[in-house]
């Protein structure tokens, strides 16, 4: 695991100078030339944004050069956070597109890197809309899990990350957030299309919706497995991946299933780290172009 950190560390800098030069161009602005604005939810760890959020950007701006990538976050408590504590200034939707009109920009492509089509999604549709007559054109980059295909990919992301760690006496523990919104249903689905595979040891669970920590351990037990390897079903390791799943707190969800007699190993990787996943964002800008 040392090593495993290690490079981590070492790749946290790289992308975070990276994300330091996209955010200098970004302020310089670039009149006339498309934009193409990435929207996360956001994370106030720095090296976990630098990994995930500044990857996803990096592999849409690699794959459209002849546009300039802004950032934007939903979560004003994380931009509040990281410019209180930072001194770095992250806009909401709304000072993006107030940005991009006062720079002039006609042409935006907004690429949310949103999980599913839930509420955060939505207030960031919402958002915009105010702004819809004061541009040529806005196309929008669907969330992750929009279609089959997308599950499929993911399915595929998720098997090529955690292929060291799959064994018959291990379970793969992805842990996602949870919504009150319809789209909750998409960890079920998920669920499921991992089990219709033969991934019946990849099991999916969510903090504060269903499938519960509770369904999760009834079916580790139910497999007979003694191990589990516990990831983060999200875009970034922030704080839910670093308390609620893999910290030595009573109540996370590493210390909960030790205390059923698991031998747990937790990954704090982001889903923004797997290059499958950073590749259906950008598969999701083409089809927005192509709408």
């Amino acid at each position: 695991m040392k090593n495993v950190f290690n490079s981590m560390f070492v790749a946290a800098i790289v992308m975070t100078v990276a994300g330091l030069s996209s955010c200098a161009s970004t302020q310089a602005g670039n009149a006339g030339k498309p934009v193409l604005l990435v929207v996360s939810f956001g994370t106030s760890f720095n090296e976990s944004r630098a990994l995930t959020i500044g990857a996803i950007e990096n592999a849409i701006g690699a794959a459209y050069p002849e546009y300039e990538v802004r950032r934007a976050f939903t979560s004003q408590i994380v931009i509040n956070v990281i410019e209180e504590r930072d001194g770095e200034k992250i806009d909401n939707v709304t000072e993006a597109f107030d940005r991009l009109v006062k720079d002039g920009v006609k042409e935006v492509v907004v690429q949310s890197t949103h999980l599913m089509d839930g509420i955060e999604y939505h207030e960031m549709l919402d958002a915009i809309k105010p702004f819809e007559s004061k541009f040529k054109s806005i196309r929008y980059g669907k969330p992750l899990l929009s279609s089959d295909r997308d599950y499929d990919d993911l399915i595929k992301a998720l098997v090529a990350e955690t292929a060291q760690y799959s064994a018959g006496d291990t379970a793969i523990v992805y842990m996602g957030h949870g919504t009150e919104a319809a789209s909750n249903q998409d960890y079920a689905m998920l669920a499921k299309k991992l089990a219709d595979q033969g991934r019946k040891n990849y099991l999916i669970g969510t903090v504060e919706a269903e499938p519960t920590l509770d369904d999760v351990i009834a079916q580790a037990a139910a497999l007979g497995v003694k191990k589990i390897v516990l990831l983060p079903l999200m875009i970034v390791a922030g704080d839910h991946a670093n308390n609620d799943m893999a910290s030595d707190e009573d109540d996370s969800w590493k210390s909960i299933m030790q205390d059923k007699g698991f031998t747990v190993t937790p990954i704090l990787k982001g889903l923004g780290q797997y290059q499958g996943v950073q590749q259906i964002f950008v598969r999701h800008v083409s089809d927005a172009l192509a709408r």
